[in-house]
């Protein structure tokens, strides 16, 4: 037993009078609470108590450790209760890695305000569309948009996305809308580039995944300029709705080959077995999980491009 227990049983001894009741009050027997006291007594090298047939009392010396080690132990519990609060209280500097793409969604905004409910936790964001090694980059979590590649890693789902065939009316009347996804050969394709992946676009075609393969006419890293020169009458892109709902509501972009777009854009969140206990992670993603999944979540109103 170290020191601050042996004093603990030490000043239950003190209070009561008794050994046996102190043994009662600790659950333990009261040769166990003698030998402690023992011990106390022979490691500071004096009688603490004096003892008779009928009670305890407290020596000079043990008079002096009763009362100096109150406000001592007081401050060790106060202390340790402080460190178990802020072991359970979100705090601490998170950092977080999201595609471009995300940058243009109200995650933003998303974070914002998880950050006022937490005003302890900060926050470093790395916008990225390239798969980042969480561990060997020290990063907390990954937000990402489709399957993360296996790294050891918890994935959770956080919400999905309906994806649209976009491009502006000139540009459908002068090139014609498709019926059909394998027609996009003959358009001028508006790519978003993921690290170097090809254009690879994906559709469903009777219930089955058709995947094709495009030549593009714009390569970017980011949707912004891809809206915008969709827009311009300069070609077709494929983007996640809440990205050109106001572009669609307004009438500058207007939507095709609705019936074979596929429904399952998710959004997942990875992160570390190591960071699997940290309040402050545990509460972003709760946070994350329950706003996103709101239809009129912040998360999904675009930004102005």
């Amino acid at each position: 037993m170290d020191s601050l227990d042996l004093i603990q049983t030490f000043r239950e001894v003190a209070r009561r009078g008794s050994f046996s009741a102190a043994a009662r009050a600790q659950g333990m027997s009261p040769a166990n609470v003698s030998k402690y006291i023992a011990q106390l007594e022979q490691r500071f090298g004096v009688r603490l108590f004096n003892r008779t047939t009928r009670k305890v009392s407290l020596t000079d010396a043990g008079q002096l450790l009763y009362d100096r080690s109150g406000p001592v132990l007081e401050l060790v519990h106060m202390t340790t209760s402080a460190l178990q609060e802020r072991a359970t209280r979100p705090g601490g500097r998170l950092t977080i890695t999201a595609p471009h793409v995300l940058a243009h969604t109200g995650m933003s905004r998303l974070l914002g305000q998880f950050l006022t409910l937490y005003p302890e936790v900060s926050l470093n964001l790395i916008l990225s569309n390239r798969q980042i090694d969480l561990v060997e980059e020290g990063v907390d979590l990954a937000v990402r948009v489709g399957p993360i590649p296996d790294q050891n890693v918890i994935v959770r789902r956080l919400a999905q996305f309906e994806r649209v065939l976009v491009a502006s009316p000139a540009y459908w009347q002068a090139h014609g809308v498709p019926q059909h996804p394998r027609e996009l050969t003959d358009h001028r394709i508006l790519n978003v580039n993921r690290a170097g992946e090809p254009a690879r676009w994906q559709f469903v075609d009777r219930g089955k995944t058709l995947e094709l393969a495009l030549q593009p006419y714009v390569d970017a890293n980011d949707v912004a300029p891809l809206a915008k020169l969709a827009a311009m009458d300069l070609g077709v892109a494929y983007l996640a709705r809440p990205l050109v709902q106001r572009q669609l509501e307004a009438g500058g972009l207007v939507s095709a080959l609705a019936a074979f777009v596929p429904q399952d854009l998710w959004i997942y969140a990875a992160y570390t077995q190591r960071r699997h206990n940290s309040a402050a992670l545990t509460a972003l993603l709760a946070y994350m999980e329950s706003e996103m999944a709101r239809p009129d979540s912040v998360f999904r109103q675009a930004t102005a491009f």
